[in-house]
């Protein structure tokens, strides 16, 4: 297996967040030579076209960002059957300018908890019509739809189920399948 950098983007600015809880638990479960980091988005203010001049350092941060990484993880909570609205926002600004989409040929794989039998299904759903829109190879299988027991992750991360470790190790193993698909 090659080295990977891959960014995670948590679609929750909450700090007790169960999905920033997921994404962390994928760092300490990663396969050896993947690297996790995340790629912020509490801090991009709203999108408007009138940015499109002139983008605020924080976006080019945000789209620089996601250039350096070798794929993306959105880990997203659900939010009223669809994606959260800072998810949005932070995709909408990696969407423009027009025609410098950051999400253009890059990697992406999309998973998500909540306590609820079905998970994030119906977000991870609208965010796939999304990222198809966007042009970025999205992960399709395993999907990576998790129901957040109480005490599954550790706030420090740790994943108290082996059966729920196992798999996600095999979903970064399969994006990483993903990421040798479009690797320059």
């Amino acid at each position: 297996m090659s080295d990977y950098t891959v960014g995670y983007i948590v679609g929750s600015i909450s700090s007790t967040s169960i999905n920033r809880r997921l994404a962390k638990a994928l760092t300490k479960v990663a396969p050896e030579g993947v690297t996790l980091h995340e790629i912020s988005i509490k801090d991009l203010p709203f999108y408007s076209p009138d940015f499109d001049a002139d983008y605020p350092q924080v976006a080019r941060d945000f789209k620089q960002a996601i250039a350096d990484v070798d794929g993306v993880v959105i880990v997203t909570p659900e939010y009223s059957r669809s994606l959260p609205g800072v998810l949005k926002n932070a995709l909408d600004w990696a969407a423009r300018p027009y025609g410098q989409g950051s999400f253009d040929g890059k990697p992406t794989a999309i998973i998500g908890t909540s306590g609820g039998s079905v998970s994030t299904a119906a977000a991870q759903q609208h965010l796939k019509a999304i990222l198809s829109h966007y042009n970025a190879p999205t992960l399709g299988q395993p999907e990576g739809y998790i129901q957040s027991l109480p005490g599954l992750f550790t706030e420090a991360g740790d994943v108290t189920d082996e059966g729920t470790a196992a798999f996600l190790r095999s979903y970064l193993e399969a994006f990483t399948v993903l990421i040798d698909r479009y690797r320059d």
